[in-house]
């Protein structure tokens, strides 16, 4: 029996798929494409479920929170008074009322004689002094120029800073009040 050639033409086709199992191949790309659409979508679903949960759980706990202040609030609301109470409020009269100073850091005070070179000799409440103080320093340009907090004394704050070349802010206002006699 002779042994039959094979053409060329179907020589090809052992090479290349065939159109069925083209569009079977091109089916199961599109089934795994649609399926992991369908689980990513039902993931988001998922977590958007948990997230109006949490959401919700929050809002009921701020919502308990906010019975419990206001609990205590109208329990403590009886024991204040009524002009702290519209104070507090936000009413038209509490809005027209200025805040009053504290009278201990407006009664006036001697500066002694170290401190008299800087701030003069007339008596003056606390916060006059440290503002002349401030205006002495910004206007012979006594602060550090790297860190500002820092305070570099001259001759005449050298004697209020008991001795001390550099000094912070923050210290500053305790140094002063020892150079500061009450008047009575």
């Amino acid at each position: 029996m002779p042994i039959a050639k094979k053409s060329k033409s179907s020589a090809r086709s052992a090479k290349r798929p065939t159109a069925k199992k083209k569009t079977a191949a091109r089916k199961s790309v599109k089934k795994r494409a649609s399926a992991k659409a369908s689980t990513s979508r039902a993931s988001a679903k998922a977590s958007a479920s948990k997230a109006t949960a949490k959401r919700t759980t929050k809002t009921a706990a701020k919502k308990k929170t906010t019975a419990k202040a206001a609990k205590r609030s109208t329990a403590t609301g009886a024991r204040r008074t009524t002009a702290s109470a519209t104070a507090r409020s936000g009413s038209k009269a509490a809005a027209s009322r200025k805040r009053v100073p504290n009278a201990a850091f407006m009664a006036p005070m001697q500066p002694d004689g170290a401190l008299s070179p800087i701030v003069g000799n007339r008596p003056l409440p606390r916060t006059q002094v440290t503002k002349k103080i401030w205006s002495y320093i910004k206007r012979h340009d006594l602060q550090d120029a790297d860190r500002r907090t820092v305070i570099v004394a001259d001759d005449n704050l050298r004697q209020v800073f008991n001795g001390k070349r550099r000094i912070d802010m923050f210290q500053m206002t305790k140094l002063i009040n020892q150079h500061l006699i009450p008047i009575k």
